[in-house]
């Protein structure tokens, strides 16, 4: 059996979730699928699917397996796209990572939009609130939120957030004002415990000091993703520490207020990255050029 028709049925199970509708994609029975994933599970030695008679699920394996098969096929069809002329018109797979509340309210209509541009081309779009690996989970363009460390990505700056302190008008009615940040040792906050926003809030130092403010919460709600932390706030529950994109549309509707402001740090950059070697293909500059001028001006209008 060839090697890259099985990889091709392996991804279309991933990306369909099932056999039947992995074979319907590829004009193929459901047996020969099966037959396929056997093939590649013999010749790599391992179980890529966990299958039942009900589902089909990817094993450790089998992810770990899929991040390099994903990077074969679209580098397969870049090569291809190249040797027929193809190059300069976008299309093909690109894969876009970003934040998932950024990618959601923000990215998510310009990629909407820019898929109506380029009709040849299909988005695989990564939502995550982790730092992707771009190289091994095949990404072609990632968002990133903060300082970009030293490294062979190609950055185009885009604009910058801020870190706020927010609560909604019902949980401040009738509490201990909150004027510096020490004030808020004696509130509910709300706590992210996978980004690190946890126990200990810091901030910049005192005009005329050097050293930062540490301030020790003890949080009653701690949760792992920030569209959860938002709406508890919003619906009065605590106060919160987030990204001003995270909040606008709360901003906006009266939901949450912004507290301590001359307390806020110095703003986060916010880029475009690309890995070295893939700025080059005519996806990746097509989008970077259509997405950049929409996000500046996007974040720009936004700043709360």
């Amino acid at each position: 059996m060839d090697r890259l028709d099985a990889i091709r049925a392996f991804i279309a199970v991933l990306d369909e979730g099932n056999l039947t509708k992995a074979a319907m994609r590829l004009n193929r029975s459901p047996v020969a699928v099966t037959r396929a994933i056997a093939f590649l599970e013999a010749d790599v030695g391992t179980e890529l699917l966990h299958r039942t008679t009900r589902s089909v699920r990817v094993s450790e394996a089998g992810e770990r397996y899929a991040v390099v098969c994903r990077r074969i096929l679209n580098d397969l069809e870049e090569a291809n796209l190249a040797a027929t002329g193809l190059h300069a018109s976008p299309r093909g797979v690109l894969t876009i990572t970003a934040p998932v509340l950024f990618g959601t309210r923000i990215l998510r209509p310009v990629i909407d939009d820019f898929l109506e541009e380029y009709p040849a081309l299909r988005i695989r779009y990564l939502l995550v609130d982790r730092q992707v690996n771009l190289a091994e989970e095949g990404i072609d363009v990632a968002l990133r939120i903060g300082h970009l460390p030293d490294s062979g990505l190609i950055a185009t700056r885009l604009g910058s957030v801020r870190r706020v302190v927010a609560a909604s008008p019902s949980y401040l009615k009738g509490k201990p004002a909150i004027r510096t940040p020490s004030d808020l040792a004696t509130h509910n906050c709300l706590s992210n415990f996978e980004l690190g926003h946890g126990e200990v809030w810091t901030f910049p130092p005192k005009p005329g000091t050097k050293a930062h403010r540490n301030v020790r919460l003890k949080p009653r709600l701690s949760v792992n993703t920030i569209e959860s932390l938002v709406r508890s706030a919003a619906d009065g529950h605590g106060i919160v520490r987030v990204l001003s994109y995270q909040i606008e549309e709360e901003i906006r509707k009266g939901k949450l207020q912004i507290l301590l402001k001359s307390a806020e740090p110095e703003p986060l950059p916010v880029h475009l990255v690309v890995p070295d070697g893939r700025s080059d293909l005519s996806k990746v500059r097509a989008f970077i050029d259509y997405a950049t001028t929409r996000l500046k001006t996007t974040l720009r209008a936004s700043a709360v």
